[in-house]
C-alpha cells in the first residue's frame, strides 16, 4: 500500500518491526519514498548507503543508528517547536502511519504500550493507518488508547530477530563511577521535599536514580517526558509518592515509560502511573501548573553565556533537544521550579564540555535567557538573575581544572576588556611595526 512519493511516518516508540521488514524489503521497486522516523532504534537497512533512492530518511532526534548517516549528509533533520511536534499537518497529510498497538480489548479500544507521544494527532493526519498488533501490550492509565474503528488495517506480529535494536539512546544505561556520584551529590542538593521532578535522556541524569540523588527525599512526584526504570521502581517503593503535586496529585505522569519487562510490568494496569499525549505533558503551560517543578537533563555542551548545546556539535547533528526546552520554559515559569543542567567536565576524548564559544555551526538548544543551574562534577553553577560577568566566573569555577586557565583569560578578554597575553604581544608587535 506504499507507493514512490509518498510520506511515509514510524512513530516515536517502539516499531512494527514486522511491517517496517516487509516495507524494507520493496526497496528494489520503491522511489523517493519519504521516511520520518521517530527514534530509529531498529536496523531495518535503509539506513544503509545505497538505499536514499527508495528511502528518504529524516528523523527530529539522532539514535546510534542514524548518526553516520546524518554525518555523511544522507539524512534530513527535522526541527520541531517547543511542543516538540513535528508538525507533518502542517507541511503535508501524511500518506501512511505505520505503529505498533496492543490487540483490542472487549470494547475496541487498542493501548499504545508503554508510549504515547503525538500518536492520536499522526493518526488524524494521515490518510492510511497500518497497525502492527503486538501480544502482551501493556495498558495505562491517562490518555494512553484509541479505538480500533480509526485503524484502516492490522497486522498481527511475527517475532523477528533480525536487525539491531538499539532502544533508547543506544540502550545503555548511565555510569556510576566518581564522576557522576559527585554529580549526583551536587543535582541532590537542589532537591527539595515536595518536588515534582523531570529527568531527561542522557548517561549523567539517568545515573542520578541509580546513585541515590533522590534518597532520603520525602514526598517527590514525576511529571516527566520519560519515566526511566529506575524512577519506576523508586514510585513503587514510595520514595515518590505524588502527595505534594498541584496537578495531578498522587499520580506520576509521562508521555513514556523507560525499563525492561520488570518495569513495564510494574505500570501495566497501575494507577499510579498515566501517560499522556506530549502535547499534554510537555505543553510548557502544563508543565508550570506543577510548583516546585525541577526538570534536570544534560547536554553536550554549556557556553560561558549560559547557552546549552544539546543537538549537535558544529553542523553535525548528533542528538536532539527532544524536549528539554519545553522543560526550561515550563521549570521557569513554575512557581518555585528549576532547571538544572548536569554534566561531566570533559569528553571521554579529554576536551572542555565548559567552552567559551561553540564551534562554528552548532545548534543552542536553550538559550541562556532560561538557564538556571549547570552541574558538573566539580560543583553548581548557579546562573539565574547573574550577570554576563558572574555567570562566566560561576561557569569557569565549574570547568575541568586543566582549562580553568584558558577560559579565564578569554572570559576577561570579552567583559573585563583586559587584553589576553596573546594580544598584549600581538598589540606589541605591531607597535613595533608601526615604530
Amino acid at each position: 500500500m506504499v507507493n514512490s512519493g509518498d510520506l511515509v511516518v514510524i512513530p516515536v516508540g517502539r516499531e512494527p518491526a514486522a511491517i517496517c521488514y516487509s516495507l524494507a524489503a520493496r526497496m528494489s521497486e520503491l522511489r523517493n519514498v519519504r521516511l520520518a522516523v521517530g527514534l530509529g532504534g531498529r536496523d531495518f537497512g535503509w539506513y544503509d548507503e545505497g538505499w536514499e533512492q527508495s528511502f528518504q530518511v529524516e528523523t527530529h532526534y539522532v539514535m546510534p543508528l542514524l548518526m553516520d548517516g546524518m554525518a555523511k549528509a544522507r539524512f534530513d533533520f527535522v526541527v520541531h517547536d517547543v511542543l516538540m511536534r513535528s508538525r507533518f499537518d502542517l507541511d503535508r497529510e501524511i500518506d501512511v502511519l505505520l505503529l505498533s498497538l496492543s490487540y483490542p480489548d472487549k470494547h475496541g479500544y487498542c493501548s499504545f504500550g508503554g508510549s504515547v507521544w503525538y500518536k492520536k494527532q499522526q493518526v488524524q493526519y494521515s490518510k492510511l493507518v497500518i497497525a502492527e498488533l503486538v501480544p502482551n501490550t501493556i495498558r495505562t492509565y491517562g490518555d494512553n488508547f484509541i479505538h480500533c474503528s480509526e485503524i484502516d488495517y492490522f497486522v498481527e506480529h511475527v517475532p523477528v530477530e533480525s536487525g539491531r535494536s538499539q532502544g533508547m539512546r543506544g540502550g545503555t544505561r548511565g555510569g556510576s563511577g566518581e564522576t557522576e556520584r559527585r554529580i549526583a551529590d551536587h543535582v541532590a542538593g537542589l532537591i527539595k521535599d515536595g518536588d515534582t521532578i523531570q529527568i531527561g535522556i542522557g548517561s549523567s541524569t539517568e545515573a542520578l536514580t541509580d546513585l541515590g540523588c533522590f534518597e532520603g527525599k520525602n514526598d517527590l512526584g514525576i511529571h516527566s517526558e520519560l519515566i526511566p526504570g529506575a524512577v519506576i521502581r523508586l514510585v513503587q517503593s514510595g520514595v515518590i509518592t505524588g502527595t505534594r503535586k498541584t496537578l495531578n496529585r498522587g499520580v506520576a505522569v509521562a508521555t513514556a515509560v523507560g525499563g525492561g519487562h520488570e518495569e513495564y510490568a510494574i505500570v501495566d494496569g497501575n494507577p499510579a502511573f498515566r501517560l499522556y499525549g506530549a502535547d499534554y505533558v510537555n505543553d510548557p503551560a502544563i508543565i508550570a501548573r506543577n510548583d516546585n517543578l525541577v526538570a534536570i537533563n544534560t547536554a553536550l555542551s554549556v557556553d560561558i553565556y549560559g547557552q546549552v548545546m544539546a543537538d549537535s556539535l558544529g553542523f553535525r547533528m548528533v542528538a536532539g533537544v527532544g524536549g528539554q526546552l519545553s522543560f526550561a520554559v515550563g521549570a521557569s515559569i513554575s512557581k518555585g521550579g528549576r532547571y538544572i543542567v548536569a554534566l561531566p567536565s570533559m569528553t571521554p576524548k579529554g576536551e572542555s564540555r565548559i567552552v567559551f564559544t561553540p564551534p562554528v555551526g552548532t545548534v543552542v538548544s536553550v538559550p541562556r535567557n532560561l538557564a538556571g543551574y549547570v552541574v558538573t562534577e566539580y560543583g553548581v553553577a548557579c546562573l539565574r538573575g547573574a550577570s554576563q560577568r558572574r555567570r562566566a566566573e560561576a561557569l569557569v569555577a565549574i570547568a575541568h581544572p586543566d582549562v580553568r586557565g584558558e577560559l579565564t583569560r578569554k572570559m576577561k578578554s570579552v567583559f573585563w576588556g583586559i587584553p589576553s597575553r596573546q594580544g598584549e604581544e600581538r598589540q606589541s608587535r605591531q607597535g613595533d611595526v608601526s615604530a
